[in-house]
């Protein structure tokens, strides 16, 4: 029986006195070590749960950061600091340079514009706090804080994940459905496609959020440098097994479905390029497509390693380096990925750098 649930199956079956509770979990706790034995890990969030003798529910919790050792935290800050600052001038950049250039009002880049501002968002929901709590001194974040992080940092990862297939099924139609692509992908069907995305991610965000209103926390430390919904829930002393059966059922939806449409529409692109007659109309006709796939492979490859694997093979620093890879290593490559495989949005880019460095005053 794990901690959570022994601790809700006592509450709920002895009573509600935090005396009876404490007697009656020991108990278990007792009976469990007898009949399978305690690790390390067991016995420290029995430890925090037994603290509730003593303690009321947290009012806010403490971001162990990156790493525990001070030197490395600096070094790894630092690095944050500067993925960060590249990411969201790169995808800044990008967005000014689709929206100042005529030649690039067109679905694909209109859908790329979209995930740069996704990914300008995403990493502003954790970054900024880490860095700020560094700058301060302090480590805390306030429990309500922590739910709008969380709800912030889901409903844009999730915005994300749907973007990236509606992308895929436009490079679908682009190339396996050429003559019929301008009327299947007017502005006003991307315009619906980009609305549906944040729609079902902010849905899927919300669910979430609610959940973990519901539960109890009685140890603060979290060893992470955001409230990152897997380490909220093994704090929480209450019965999780709603908010896990939700993160799979959820987690399906907003990340393994878009996925799968994502390789759906690849099938038939891989088809249709493997049937052009010279190797150089294969390139040409792949080309389009090999930025959107090294961003998926980035993307969906570090989050399903970090949130769809056995619980058995997660180890923190395996845990926090795929986090750092898809909440700033990502989104720092995607507007460089995209600008050295697309020569219409480098010239717009070189367009743009030149008209801001004529504008400077002498």
């Amino acid at each position: 029986m794990e901690w959570p649930k022994a601790a809700s199956h006592a509450k709920h079956s002895r009573g509600l006195s935090r005396r009876g509770f404490v007697r009656s979990f020991e108990n278990i706790c007792i009976r469990h070590e007898r009949e399978n034995g305690t690790g390390s890990g067991d016995r420290l969030h029995l430890e925090s749960c037994l603290d509730m003798a003593n303690q009321t529910q947290v009012s806010e919790f403490i971001l162990l950061g990156l790493s525990e050792q001070p030197r490395q935290q600096q070094a790894l800050l630092g690095l944050a600091c500067s993925l960060y600052l590249i990411g969201c001038l790169g995808n800044l950049l990008t967005i000014l340079a689709i929206i100042s250039d005529p030649r690039l009002h067109s679905p694909m880049y209109f859908f790329l514009s979209n995930l740069s501002l996704l990914d300008v968002c995403f990493t502003s929901t954790t970054v900024p706090k880490m860095l700020l709590n560094h700058v301060c001194g302090l480590t805390t974040i306030s429990s309500s804080a922590c739910l709008v992080q969380m709800y912030f940092f889901i409903a844009f990862g999730a915005a994300d994940s749907i973007l990236l297939s509606a992308m895929a099924y436009d490079r679908y139609l682009a190339i396996c459905r050429p003559l019929h692509y301008m009327t299947a992908m007017s502005m006003l069907r991307c315009a619906q496609l980009v609305a549906v995305t944040w729609v079902m991610a902010s849905f899927i965000s919300l669910v979430h959020t609610i959940l973990m209103t519901r539960l109890s926390f009685y140890a603060s430390r979290i060893p992470h440098f955001f409230c990152d919904i897997n380490a909220l829930i093994k704090l929480s002393c209450s019965d999780t097994q709603v908010n896990e059966m939700m993160m799979l059922v959820l987690g399906g939806s907003g990340v393994l479905v878009p996925f799968v449409c994502i390789m759906a529409s690849y099938t038939p692109i891989a088809v249709a390029v493997w049937k052009v007659p010279s190797a150089r109309g294969k390139w040409k006709a792949f080309s389009t497509c090999g930025s959107h796939l090294c961003v998926v492979s980035l993307f969906y490859g570090t989050i399903i390693g970090v949130y769809f694997n056995p619980a058995s093979t997660h180890t923190t620093s395996r845990d926090m380096a795929a986090t750092v890879m898809y909440t700033m290593v990502t989104p720092m490559l995607n507007p460089f990925i995209y600008s050295l495989r697309s020569r219409d949005l480098r010239s717009a880019l070189r367009r743009l750098l030149s008209q801001s460095h004529l504008a400077k005053p002498l």
